[in-house]
């Protein structure tokens, strides 16, 4: 089974390499001051093994954006720059491998983080919000629009903790003509982070061919196998798994703490993973360019 290898963390990537994203922007804060930096974590990304950058636009909203000052026309400018870096590092690996372009198989996937990513107080990890389908529509079709202007090869809805905005997420994305995935955060081995059973939220992608695939993603690595188990039967879509390193997600100071939890991110073991039907896998929060590049070398092994 040909499995395609995701990139990992960007923001934990950018705060090991010295960046300060404790503000409500998280990584796209870089966006407005260093977009080199993102850049550059693209690449390594590519290097490490990785067929798909994922943009810096999981917290780049309109909404976001203009409570820093900036105007809508220069947010949506900010959200089609996320996808210019990840172009341009694209471009760069493919000079260094001395490929000249889309049969090489690399990818640029436009991140959309949920509604509660733009709270900026951990409610995606939770799902304890609803402003409404009308709301959840006006924050995210922009975003679904500056990105593919952009030229993104795929969409990417991140760390979704509930069906209802799924389901939103799904239709903007056959209303607009686009691909994509769905990948929900999960808070232990049966069901999202709202409390749905995960069979009842992978089967949403039924049918849709529009999704690439459908799966779990910033979720303890513990709990993998066990969702993995129980989605693979309730779902006709490919599924996609990137899970964090297995710390905990402290909103109130912004960072990632060491948990209990002894299931850390084993790149031998996520590939593994490809047996409960996996062909989509990376890594979240938490891992960096060399978990990618283990976790390449053992499904190339």
């Amino acid at each position: 089974m040909t499995v395609t290898v995701l990139d990992g963390g960007l923001a934990t990537e950018l705060e090991a390499r010295g960046h300060d994203l404790s503000d409500r922007l998280w990584s796209a804060r870089l966006l407005l001051t260093d977009p080199e930096a993102i850049e550059e974590v693209h690449l390594a990304y590519y290097r490490a093994g990785a067929r798909v950058a994922t943009t810096a636009s999981y917290q780049a909203t309109v909404p976001g954006l203009t409570r820093v000052g900036l105007d809508r026309p220069r947010a949506l400018a900010t959200i089609r720059l996320s996808a210019r870096l990840a172009q341009r590092a694209r471009e760069r690996y493919r000079e260094e491998i001395g490929t000249a372009g889309p049969e090489d198989g690399l990818l640029v996937a436009g991140s959309l983080g949920p509604y509660g990513a733009m709270l900026a107080d951990g409610s995606e990890y939770l799902g304890d919000y609803d402003p409404g389908t009308a709301a959840m529509r006006d924050l995210h079709a922009p975003r679904i629009e500056a990105l593919l202007d952009a030229g993104v090869d795929l969409i990417a809805f991140e760390t979704i903790p509930t069906v209802r905005e799924a389901q939103v997420l799904v239709d903007l994305l056959v209303e607009a003509g686009a691909r994509g995935w769905l990948s929900y955060q999960c808070r232990d081995a049966r069901s999202t982070a709202a409390g749905e059973p995960i069979e009842e939220a992978v089967s949403i992608a039924d049918g849709i061919e529009s999704l690439v695939a459908v799966g779990l993603n910033c979720t303890s690595p513990r709990h993998v196998s066990a969702l993995l188990a129980a989605a693979r039967p309730a779902t006709d879509r490919s599924l996609i798994v990137y899970p964090n390193g297995g710390d905990r997600w402290d909103p109130g100071g912004r960072h990632w703490v060491p948990s209990d939890d002894t299931g850390g991110f084993d790149p031998v073991a996520a590939a593994g993973w490809r047996d409960l039907g996996v062909t989509w896998l990376g890594g979240c929060c938490g891992t960096g360019p060399d978990d990618i590049a283990a976790l390449a070398a053992a499904l190339a092994g």
